[in-house]
């Protein structure tokens, strides 16, 4: 009888102790959770306020106007997307602030491991993500431009293969700039290098044999000018 009693006991000073042991956890553990949502909470109103200045700041630049001038407009309503930087510049900026808040709560938890994640993978990818976007949407611009260049170009030089020329031009723009693209992602580096190297060889022979092609005339026309000014 006394055994069960001793027994009994001290399995009720066990659990007590547990108890006392996680209770104190918990109060020791509330004061910084309390101070990890005040951080993200104020995080999140400064995050919004200053993502909201950089669209007012974009807008008061006009920076779609001097897109929409270079066609972004029309070239990023064919792919689905609405031409505005104010929102996508404002948005970045909000979620980079999140991130830098939400990284200082989770530091104050002590849970080291998601820091590190949050500093490493997220914050120090955003960087690359800003310029990969500029890159493409320069690209769309700078396509569209150059195929009626060079398309113009080759209609006043009389080559048949103009719009050919011109598809090259633009296409050959888009590919650069997602190689360029990917490779500031950090997505698969030596593949993209290499399959950069294979593009420039592509367009090097295919610009060779339209050149070849399609101005042989002319080159036979400007040769017999040539000989015939020499033989005057």
């Amino acid at each position: 009888m006394y055994t069960n009693q001793s027994a009994v006991q001290t399995g009720g000073e066990v659990l007590f102790t547990s108890l006392s042991v996680l209770w104190g956890g918990v109060v020791a553990f509330l004061p910084q959770l309390v101070v990890a949502l005040i951080i993200v909470i104020f995080g999140w109103v400064i995050a919004i306020a200053v993502g909201r200045l950089v669209m007012q700041i974009i807008a008061g630049l006009k920076l779609d106007m001097a897109l929409e001038g270079l066609g972004a407009k029309e070239l990023m309503s064919r792919a689905g997307f609405k031409l505005d930087s104010g929102a996508f510049f404002g948005g970045l900026v909000r979620w980079f602030f999140i991130v830098v808040f939400l990284m200082t709560a989770v530091d104050v938890l002590g849970l080291n491991e998601v820091t590190a994640f949050l500093r490493d993978i997220v914050l120090l990818y955003i960087p690359n993500v800003i310029v990969a976007a500029i890159i493409l949407v320069a690209a769309a611009v700078l396509a569209d431009i150059s195929q009626r260049l060079v398309r113009g170009s080759a209609q006043a030089a009389h080559l048949p293969s103009a719009a050919f020329l011109g598809g090259v031009a633009k296409w050959a723009i888009w590919v650069f700039a997602i190689l360029t693209a990917l490779y500031q992602l950090g997505v698969a580096g030596p593949f993209v290098q290499t399959l950069f190297t294979g593009f420039i060889a592509m367009i090097s022979i295919a610009g060779g044999l339209a050149f070849g092609l399609g101005g042989k005339d002319a080159a036979a026309r400007f040769v017999e000018r040539l000989r015939s000014d020499i033989n005057k």
